[in-house]
């Protein structure tokens, strides 16, 4: 793969980038300004909108959770070799701006997690949505949300292009 081909791609550097400023800002925001790990909960939307603090050292759900170093850097490590591989993919053939820009919410989102996994040992999730009475015991970040809404799009995208 030539380099300049990977520096072509624009717009998943600019999603990837702001989907990533956004995810460190708010765990910011969460962390230190409203300091959330000691107060744990806040009712944004009572029944509906929840910040609810939890480090999570595994994936989604808490599947994998263990604080060993193995896990926390492998967990990092797989985020960056996943966002190096899609990066690599996208830049292959130009697929278009809506593929570059859902591969950088991807790339965004995996690279704030694995930042988290460095700096902190762990995820910091906060975001709770409960909804028709039923109680989410399960909190996420705006990384798990890019990264879904990526991943989301790049198979919308690449199947109406008979490329899955």
């Amino acid at each position: 793969m030539h380099l300049a081909r990977v520096s072509k791609v624009r717009w998943l550097w600019c999603t990837a980038a702001i989907a990533l400023a956004i995810d460190q800002l708010s765990k910011v925001l969460v962390l230190v300004g409203l300091d959330l790990p000691t107060r744990y909960q806040m009712d944004v939307m009572p029944g509906f909108f929840h910040l609810r603090f939890a480090w999570n050292t595994g994936i989604n759900f808490g599947l994998l959770s263990s604080n060993a170093d193995i896990v926390r850097y492998g967990l990092a490590a797989l985020a960056v070799g996943v966002s190096m591989y899609l990066v690599i993919y996208v830049a292959r053939e130009r697929r278009g701006k809506w593929v570059e820009m859902a591969a950088g919410l991807v790339v965004g989102g995996a690279i704030g997690n694995a930042l988290d996994r460095v700096l902190y040992g762990a995820v910091a999730d906060f975001l709770n949505i409960t909804c028709c009475g039923i109680h989410n015991p399960f909190s996420f970040n705006v990384a798990d949300s890019a990264i879904f809404l990526g991943a989301a799009g790049l198979c919308v995208l690449m199947w109406k292009r008979r490329e899955l």
